[in-house]
């Protein structure tokens, strides 16, 4: 079905009816927060790492941007977030990543369906927030893209 663009297909066949239907994810957008509105941080023990860059970042640490300006990708659906479109690919992106509109991103799995997330705006990728087969929430984001 990928290779078409059916929207809706009915056969039936006496009392047996077969449906299939693809509807293609509309593009969803998203602002980044002001840079106003961002949490202030708090200085802890468990924040110095995560300022550092060298141990992977906490999920509270994740919500804020990572530079002024930075559009924030969410996630438009709950799902098991994947970096690669295979188990030891090379990842679509890694943080420095120059991107244009429409580039994939990642993709999300959610009921054995495979939805590509693209970036809607140009920039380098300043940040990528869930790790490699983690499960993610409707509006958690995934990656700051700085201008």
């Amino acid at each position: 079905m990928k290779e078409s663009d059916l929207d809706e297909l009915r056969v039936r066949f006496g009392e047996t009816a077969f449906e299939l239907v693809r509807r293609e994810a509309q593009p969803v957008t998203y602002a980044a927060p002001p840079p106003g509105a961002a949490p202030a941080p708090t200085a802890s023990a468990s924040s110095a790492p995560a300022q550092a860059g060298a141990q992977p970042v906490a999920p509270a640490a994740a919500t804020g941007a990572p530079s002024p300006g930075a559009h924030a990708v969410k996630a438009p659906l709950v799902g098991v977030f994947y970096r690669a479109s295979a188990p030891g690919s090379e990842p679509f992106v890694e943080e420095g990543t120059r991107v244009q509109p429409g580039q994939v991103l990642c993709i999300l799995e959610a009921m054995k369906m495979m939805n590509e997330i693209t970036a809607e705006v140009a920039g380098t990728v300043t940040k990528i927030g869930p790790q490699n087969g983690e499960l993610v929430k409707v509006d958690e984001v995934l990656f700051w893209i700085a201008p």
